[in-house]
Order: structure tokens, then C-alpha cells, then sequence
């Protein structure tokens, strides 16, 4: 065995099984650290701090040309200083914890984790730190290619997890401020897939304490989409909806016996009401890669949309059939067909 073989052996660590957090020593960072602590914590599982790096390499302006890169030891021991930052700030937590640098880009680093970890959560809307772009288009690039569910933490959230140094727009007015509700919201749109994302929300709401929220938002309707081949019976649709949103409720209360459960259908862009949902939420979960569903179009690119904008933690929940309480769904009332 050469000896670099054992050098990589010896550094070898297990895979991450609990909580995952992405770092990169920005306050946006911060957020999701705080939250992520806070879960492990409640789920008794262990956290894993995580940061990331590639060593950049410049393109020499003299006129012999070439290249030149920057130390991997320097930008390696920055990267130990964030991780030694971050396990100071949640060490009083009463967690398991460990702390890696890897090599590689961030999101492809995420995402080999994201096969082991049960969750991976990350700050958005990064803007440097010690990675640069750990943060913000990561945070758009791995919900929807993580093996298991993301939490994206927005600074926007900041003071209601004592971390006050978000944004001075997200502090300006204390008027506007919305009370946090001790609710877990989820979108759903009758689809599968918003099932699953329901199933994880109810899982996250019993495990918390927490009353389960469930929402349809229905696009207005004004007259004017050409593709709607007769006219709408507004009326007959919101009852439609209305008896699948309550059958769905007898099928959660049947897997979730005594978990406080509410169901809301809100005329209005899903976008925009799922945005609104996050201010008054401790976590609103969605799923991905909807294709319809009597709302139209709620997940999928309504998750991009909403991860974009969102006011307080949001978990998508990748699309993983099999799981075997949808196969009773019908038992307990209509289901959308389409």
C-alpha cells in the first residue's frame, strides 16, 4: 500500500448519518447552523458541520503566461477556523457533533452526503463568506437533487432563532412583524407527491409538538386564459376541493392519531400564499417536481419560487415512491384524478 493510499485511509471518516449543515462563515450561515442545532437536538441525532472548498486557479497577466493558484493549506486552514467557529457558537447544545473539510465543490459535496444524511440544511441568499458560493446557488441547486429532505434557512428568519443580524430590511418596520405560529404548514395540490411532502410534514409536526397546517392555494381565475376550454365552475371546484382536502385529513389523522390538524383552501398565486405562509410558520414543507394537481402546477417550479422569497425555513421532500401509507388514501374519500 503506497503511502498516500493510507494517508487517505487514515483521513477516511464515516458517512454522515443525522443532520447536515453547510457552512461558509457568513452570517447567512449562521441561521441554518442555529436551526440545524436546534433539530438535531430535538430529533436526538448527531449534526455534522460541513464546509467545503476547490482551490481557485488565476490566469497569469504577465507575459510569460501560465497560471497560478492559491495555497491549499492557507485556504484549508480558513476553513477549519469557520467549522472551529461554528461548533463554539451551538456547543451547549446537547448533541453529538462532528466537523469535516472536504475538497470539492460544495453542492457536489452536499449531494454524495445527502445519500446518507437524513437531512441536509443550508442559509440562502450567501453573498462571500469563507466559500463564496456555498450559500445561495447552492441553496437553489440541491433541494432539487438531494437524495434525502433540505431545510433552506433564510437570514430573513434570523431574529426568530436569536441570531438578530439579518438584514436591516427584515428589521425595519417592527409593525409588520407576523407572530410565529407553533404550526408546520405544507402546500399540497392533490398530487402523490404532495402526499409524501404531506406524510414528512405531519412526521415533523408530531415529532415538534406542533399543530400540522395543510394549504391548497387555487390560481385566480379572471376569464382570460385562452387554453381553458369552458368556462369554470369556481363554485363546484372549491367544493371538489374541499371534500379531498377533508378526505385527506381523516386518511393523515388515520397514520397520525391525535395530531392537531388544519386544512385551509385560499384563493390566490401559490406562489405568493406559500410565501406569506412562511412568516406565520415555524417550517413549511414541499415537494418537488409536481405535475399538476387540482391547483395547477403547486410544486415544482412553485417550490423554486417560494425558496426564493420564503420568510422562514422551508424543507423540500424529494419525490421517493413506495412509501406504503398512500396505498390506503382512497379508503378514506375522493382523489384527484388527472
Amino acid at each position: 500500500m503506497g503511502s498516500n493510499e493510507a494517508g487517505n485511509q487514515a483521513r477516511a471518516v464515516p458517512a454522515p448519518t443525522g443532520i447536515v449543515v453547510g457552512l461558509d462563515g457568513s452570517e447567512q450561515g449562521n441561521c441554518a447552523l442555529v436551526w440545524a442545532a436546534r433539530e438535531a437536538q430535538r430529533r436526538g441525532r448527531p449534526l455534522h458541520l460541513v464546509t467545503a472548498y476547490t482551490v481557485p486557479i488565476f490566469a497569469a497577466s504577465g507575459l510569460d503566461g501560465g497560471y497560478a493558484t492559491v495555497d491549499d493549506d492557507v485556504i484549508r486552514q480558513g476553513a477549519e477556523a469557520v467549522l472551529q467557529q461554528a461548533a463554539a457558537k451551538v456547543a451547549d447544545y446537547n448533541i453529538e457533533m462532528d466537523a469535516r473539510v472536504e475538497n470539492g465543490d460544495p453542492a457536489g459535496v452536499l449531494r454524495d452526503m445527502s445519500e446518507t444524511a437524513e437531512l441536509l440544511v443550508f442559509g440562502s441568499r450567501g453573498k462571500g463568506g469563507f466559500l463564496g458560493r456555498l450559500l445561495g446557488s447552492v441553496s437553489s441547486a440541491l433541494p432539487a437533487h438531494s437524495k434525502c429532505p433540505t431545510v433552506t434557512v433564510p437570514w430573513s428568519c434570523g431574529e426568530r432563532l436569536g441570531e438578530p443580524s439579518g438584514p436591516a430590511s427584515a428589521r425595519r418596520n417592527t409593525q409588520e412583524k407576523v407572530e410565529v405560529r407553533n404550526v408546520v404548514s405544507v402546500g399540497v395540490d392533490g398530487s402523490d407527491r404532495a402526499r409524501l411532502a404531506v406524510l414528512k410534514a405531519a412526521e415533523q409536526a408530531q415529532l415538534a409538538g406542533r399543530t400540522l397546517r395543510v394549504i391548497c392555494a387555487v390560481p385566480p381565475y379572471t376569464g382570460s386564459l385562452a387554453w381553458v376550454p369552458t368556462p369554470l365552475d369556481r363554485e363546484s371546484l372549491f367544493k371538489d376541493i374541499q371534500e379531498q382536502l377533508a378526505a385527506g385529513k381523516r386518511w393523515l389523522q388515520s397514520h397520525f392519531p391525535g395530531l392537531p390538524i388544519e386544512t385551509e383552501l385560499i384563493e390566490g398565486p401559490p406562489v405568493e400564499v406559500l410565501i406569506e405562509s412562511t412568516q406565520s410558520s415555524e417550517l413549511l414543507v414541499l415537494g418537488t417536481r409536481g405535475r399538476g394537481g387540482f391547483a395547477g402546477m403547486l410544486l415544482g417550479s412553485t417550490t423554486d419560487g417560494v425558496l426564493h422569497h420564503a420568510k422562514g425555513p422551508v424543507m423540500v421532500v424529494q419525490d421517493k415512491a413506495g412509501d406504503p401509507r398512500l396505498a390506503d388514501r382512497a379508503d378514506f374519500g375522493p382523489v384527484f384524478q388527472g
